[in-house]
């Protein structure tokens, strides 16, 4: 049956979720539902009704590292073998689509889901989330990349407007996005939250229509995060598929009342409900079991994938005086509550029920390694950061008949979480009390650090070694026992910089932005782009990360075409290193950072073997958006190509003519600061020439809206609307300071508009009742509270009447 064969309604009623986490289908059009699950790094499938942030429990499955962690990797190969697994686990539990991989730029270290997300550089996020997509959807499972675009903070984020410029939002944020589309082909994208430069992501035109559709060629389903469709007409008209979760038949109404209308026009509707329709079929497989389990070889085989990708990931930051690995035999204390009760994956939608579990010291004390002797193990400090001096005094005795103290510190599970950003970045003071007093022992001291994003390192010259092991999924324990021991050769490499300190960072000064416009004032010098350009020191660079190997580059070659050099392992033991290049654009040409990776490869190499790599240049190499034309332009002159070891260690480099579309034109003199990257002294003006325009932001709320979030009523004239806002923060804090983690629930209701009401509860609160919510902030709270119950009773009797239609009865 043709779309257009079916009624206005039913093409409408695949424009929204049928619950929590299904579509809905038209049976006598052969539609099926089809399953949603979060599964960044692991299927999160919930039993029962379920909920979208972690609360409920979802059935077991395994475990991989977070998508922060495996871009440590720097190999794509190595995503597309766990997007297998996660694919073959997802037929398994009776998926059809699996919410990730999330890919937004790391705009910051204090992001709360900067663990899911790959990097702060477009290369290295567009290639590996192609990895990851390319391994899901060949076992005929949706991939959907996440989440588009520019969400980069979790305070207010779907009540926050991120405000950037073009040439930034392109050049940066969008070319991970697009690197992932052109060459996986995802069948399904899921929309952020935020707005962009005032209009919600889930609607916005320019994004969804002109940029991802028209341009890249996108022609697959657009889905909402859930409860972040805004309007149900306007996501139509403007490219979105699908709003998750049960918007009801509210949203149904609104878009069979604007066809009717013409607000919104018939193809359109086709269109969309096409999309729906295609991804139910490209995933439909009549052999799918929805109560579904893993299998006992699938838990066995997959943990293994998942240790050899963790291994792969592992970053060794320091190796003083070769203290790794350890050598045979060698008398360790093991010292920390993360030995024992391993931390592995962040808190949120993305949390996975592990399949299996390890932890480092039960895989010594089993025997598992008979290479090490642990002759004691101490717990070291609270999880919670709750300063406890006998738990260091009993570290300091249990490393008196120790060779080595191996000790395993990171960030808790309320530090790393969806729905909230992170506070600093410094390690629980208990810790470093403790490696302090460790220190004094005079003994050597590995560290395991664990956790999903940079922290600060003043302490690193208490330690010899420092492997950063990051949040590396159920099979972490043996993966660090490997590495440890040099079964494993360390070889992964930073996917974003660790700053000196926080202060260091370029947005340290207005991030996260407490009210709705988030001014993306830094522009395009985030991350390494930044502190190469600004000259600002860093603790370690941006893909930095040694090995028990050395290499050498040697040999380089350039053409229009590529850059090839040849690398050398000239140490005895076998290993693995990641090549990376960068180009420096023409000087007096447009501003840019002074360089930029367009290109990397994983090499693996046997005790001084050589080999020649080859990096080809490609449509992204050279690129700027050129705002003149609104076009990608390159600009003709002499570009520097660099091969580095890390963003700050260049190895090789060579200059190469290029001839452009365009001759090379100086930067505009009026980005003043900008043109040194000193985007901490940046002015209005300078934002403004910038953006081309000037930069306007939201003045104080004087009339509360239903895209204004809960937690902005604390502001209210009303005293209910106070309260509510009161009540809600005072309970989130009790609650956290209860169970030391953070109250997801309450957090997502504190950041939520009102108008999420009528997208999150299957219809029981529509638009209307919405309207009448927002009356209550706004000083009218007897008007409010009427209008609801009479909006209640108004919405159930059309619900009813909607229903029999979409049935035909």
């Amino acid at each position: 049956m043709n779309i257009k064969d079916l009624t206005v309604l039913e093409r409408a009623s695949l424009l929204s979720g049928q619950s929590m986490w299904d579509s809905r289908g038209v049976k006598r059009a052969g539609i099926h539902s089809f399953v949603l699950s979060d599964g960044p790094h692991g299927l999160r499938r919930q039993m029962g009704s379920g909920d979208n942030l972690g609360i409920g429990k979802s059935k077991p499955a395994t475990c991989f590292p977070t998508a922060g962690t495996v871009a440590n990797s720097w190999d794509p190969e190595l995503a597309k073998t766990m997007g297998q697994a996660l694919g073959e686990e997802a037929k398994s539990l009776g998926v059809n689509m699996v919410l990730g991989p999330g890919m937004n730029i790391k705009r910051n270290p204090l992001c709360g889901r900067n663990f899911e997300y790959y990097s702060e550089d477009p290369q290295v996020a567009g290639h590996m989330a192609a990895g990851l997509i390319e391994g899901i959807q060949s076992q005929g499972v949706a991939a959907t990349p996440k989440h588009f675009a520019l969400n980069s903070q979790e305070l207010r984020r779907q009540a926050s407007n991120s405000i950037v410029d073009e040439r930034t939002m392109r050049e940066l944020y969008l070319t991970a996005f697009e690197i992932a589309i052109r060459q996986a082909h995802p069948w399904a994208l899921m929309t952020s939250y935020n707005m962009v430069n005032g209009t919600y992501a889930n609607e916005n035109k320019h994004l969804l229509k002109d940029i991802l559709r028209e341009e890249w060629g996108f022609n697959g389903l657009v889905v909402s995060d859930w409860g972040g469709s805004n309007s149900a007409v306007a996501a139509a008209a403007n490219g979105s598929s699908l709003e998750m979760p049960e918007a009801g038949f509210d949203s149904m109404r609104q878009i069979v009342a604007a066809v009717r209308t013409g607000e919104l026009s018939e193809d359109d509707l086709n269109a969309r409900a096409a999309e729906v329709a295609q991804l139910a079929s490209l995933t439909y497989d009549p052999n799918m079991d929805r109560e579904g389990l893993l299998s006992e070889e699938q838990i066995r085989k997959h943990h293994a994938v998942a240790r050899h990708i963790a291994e792969e990931s592992a970053v060794l930051l320091r190796n003083e005086n070769t203290c790794l690995p350890l050598a045979p035999g060698t008398k360790i204390a093991l010292v920390g509550d993360m030995a024992d009760t391993p931390r592995f994956q962040g808190s949120g939608s993305s949390k996975v029920n592990a399949a299996k579990d390890e932890s480092l010291l039960e895989l010594l004390q089993s025997g598992q390694s008979n290479e090490l002797d642990v002759v004691a193990y101490a717990q070291g400090y609270k999880r919670n950061g709750e300063q406890d001096q006998s738990l260091i005094d009993e570290a300091v005795r249990a490393a008196d008949n120790a060779e080595v103290i191996v000790a395993c510190l990171g960030l808790d599970e309320s530090s790393e979480s969806e729905g909230l950003d992170r506070s600093q970045m410094n390690l629980p003071q208990a810790q470093i009390d403790l490696l302090t007093a460790l220190k004094a022992t005079g003994k050597p001291i590995v560290i395991i650090l664990v956790a999903g994003s940079p922290v600060s390192t003043d302490w690193i010259e208490n330690c010899e070694a420092l492997l950063y092991i990051g949040l590396a999924g159920q099979a972490s324990a043996s993966a660090s026992l490997a590495l440890l021991t040099g079964k494993t050769n360390p070889s992964g490499h930073l996917a974003e910089t660790w700053p000196i300190a926080y202060e260091d960072c370029p947005s340290s000064n207005w991030y996260p932005e407490t009210e709705r416009d988030a001014v993306y004032k830094e522009g395009p010098f985030v991350g390494y782009r930044y502190y190469i350009s600004a000259n600002v020191p860093e603790r370690f660079p941006f893909g930095f990360g040694l090995s028990y190997s050395h290499f050498t580059y040697s040999k380089l070659s350039v053409d229009e075409h590529c850059a090839s050099f040849t690398v050398t392992n000239d140490s005895n033991v076998d290993g693995a290193t990641v090549a990376q290049l960068y180009v420096s654009a023409p000087k007096g040409g447009v501003l840019r950072p002074t360089r930029e990776l367009k290109g990397f490869k994983k090499i693996q190499l046997k005790a001084h073997e050589s080999q020649e790599v080859r990096i080809t240049f490609d449509q992204y190499t050279f690129r700027h958006w050129d705002t003149n034309s609104n076009s990608w332009q390159t600009e003709s002159g002499q570009w520097t190509i660099m091969v580095g070891s890390d963003a700050r260690t260049i190895e090789l480099q060579s200059p190469l003519d290029l001839k452009g579309s365009i001759e090379a034109k100086p930067a505009d003199p009026a980005l003043g600061h900008y043109l040194t990257a000193q985007v901490k002294a940046v002015t209005e003006d300078e934002l403004a020439a910038l953006f081309g325009h000037p930069v306007v932001r939201q003045g104080t709320i004087s009339v509360f809206g239903d895209n204004d979030p809960i937690s902005s009523w604390k502001d209210s004239k009303s005293g209910l609307a106070r309260f509510v806002a009161s009540f809600l923060t005072k309970h989130e804090a009790k609650q956290e300071a209860k169970t030391g983690s953070p109250d997801l629930n309450t957090l997502f209701v504190l950041n939520m508009p009102p108008r999420a009401m009528a997208k999150m509860t299957n219809g029981m609160i529509s638009s209307q009742m919405v309207d009448a919510i927002v009356r209550i902030p706004n000083g009218h709270a007897w008007k409010g509270i009427g209008g609801f119950i009479t909006g209640f009773f108004r919405n159930a009797s059309a619900n009813r009447r909607t229903r029999k239609e979409l049935n035909h009865e």
